[in-house]
C-alpha cells in the first residue's frame, strides 16, 4: 500500500513530456503487442487483470451475483483462472463481497462522487467509508478535473488525502478522466499528485469522457509511476478503463505493462483493465486460438 508523501510541488515543475519518444514508444509497444506467439500468454493475463465492471445504473442483486460468477470463474476451459476484481457501485458492494467472500477477487466500488466528482469533499469522504463498510477492499474514485484544469494542485491533494484516510486499508484507486484533462503533461501531473497523496493505482479513464483511455496517456502514467517507484521505492499501479472491448486492445495495454512497468509486472497487483465487455472477446479469441492449434477452424 502507499503510504503517499508530502507535497513537492517541484516534482510537478519538473515533469517534462517528450510527445514524439511517447509516441515512438506506443507504435513499437503496438508493433510488439502483433506478436502471435505470445497472443495466448498475453490473453490469459489480460483476464486475470480484469475488473469486471457493471455501473449502468440499472443493476440488481441478482446481476451482481451473476457479474461475481464470471469473475470466478471467467473462461470454462482454464479452472484455475479467475479475473482480478468486480467493480460496482457501493449500495452494491456488500452484495458483491458475499458472492466473493470464498475467493481471492477483490471487492472494488466506484466511490467518492463517481463519476463527476464533484460533491462535497465531506459527502465524498462519507461515500468512500460507507463502501469500505460495506465489504469493498478497493476504491475507484474520480479527482475533481477542474482542480486540475485549474493548476490547483496542492488543493487536489489534499482532498486525495482525506479520501486516502477514508480508505483505510482498502486500495485506492484514483481515476484521472484523462480525456478531460487537455494535455500529457497536465494527466502526468495529476498522476504524480495522486501518488504523492497514496493512490495504489492511477486509472485513465470513468469510461464516460469523450475520450477514454489511450496508449499514450497509458505510456506517460506508466512512466509517472515509474519514476516515482524510482524516488520513493513505492510502486503503483496503472488501470486502464474506458472503451478497451477488443483482445488486440487488450494485447496491446498489457504489452505496455510488460514493458514500462517491469519484466512481469502485467499482473494484478501492478496492471488493471476495466472493462464491461471484454471478456466476451477474450473468450472468443482465446477458443480460436485453441480450434487453430488443434486443426478444427
Amino acid at each position: 500500500m502507499n503510504p503517499g508523501t508530502s507535497f513537492d510541488p517541484r516534482s510537478l515543475d519538473a515533469l517534462c513530456i517528450d510527445e514524439p519518444a511517447i509516441a515512438h514508444a506506443v507504435a513499437q509497444v503496438e508493433a510488439r503487442a502483433e506478436d502471435r506467439s505470445l497472443r495466448e500468454g498475453r490473453l490469459l493475463s489480460a483476464v486475470r487483470c480484469l475488473d469486471l465492471t457493471s455501473l449502468t445504473g440499472r443493476e440488481t442483486e441478482a446481476d451482481v451475483r451473476s457479474l461475481c460468477a464470471s469473475a470466478r470463474r471467467p473462461l470454462a476451459g482454464w479452472r484455475d483462472l479467475h479475473a482480478a476484481a468486480v467493480c460496482v457501485f457501493p449500495s452494491l458492494a456488500a452484495v458483491a463481497a458475499r458472492a466473493l467472500s470464498t475467493t481471492p477477487v477483490a471487492v472494488a466500488a466506484a466511490a467518492g462522487g463517481f463519476p463527476a466528482g464533484l460533491a462535497p469533499i465531506g459527502r465524498r469522504v462519507d461515500d468512500v467509508r460507507s463502501a469500505v463498510d460495506a465489504g469493498a477492499g478497493e476504491i475507484d474514485l474520480v479527482i475533481d478535473r477542474g482542480l486540475a484544469m485549474a493548476g490547483r494542485w496542492e488543493e487536489l491533494y489534499g482532498e486525495l488525502c482525506a479520501l486516502r484516510a477514508a480508505c483505510g486499508a482498502a486500495l485506492m484507486k484514483v481515476i484521472l478522466a484523462a480525456g478531460d484533462l487537455g494535455s500529457l503533461r497536465r494527466v502526468a501531473r495529476a498522476g504524480r499528485v495522486a501518488m504523492m497523496a497514496g493512490a495504489d493505482f492511477v486509472k485513465t479513464s470513468t469510461g464516460r469522457e469523450r475520450v477514454n483511455a489511450t496508449l499514450p496517456v497509458g505510456m506517460v502514467l506508466a512512466r509517472t509511476a515509474r519514476s516515482y517507484e524510482e524516488e520513493t521505492g513505492i510502486s503503483i499501479g496503472l488501470k486502464a478503463a474506458g472503451g478497451i472491448g477488443t483482445a488486440r486492445e487488450a494485447c496491446q495495454w498489457i504489452t505496455l505493462a510488460e514493458s514500462e512497468l517491469g519484466a512481469g509486472d502485467a499482473a494484478p497487483a501492478r496492471f488493471r483493465l476495466g472493462a464491461s465487455s471484454l471478456l466476451t472477446e477474450l473468450e472468443r479469441e482465446l477458443e480460436s486460438g485453441v480450434r487453430e492449434e488443434d486443426g478444427s477452424a
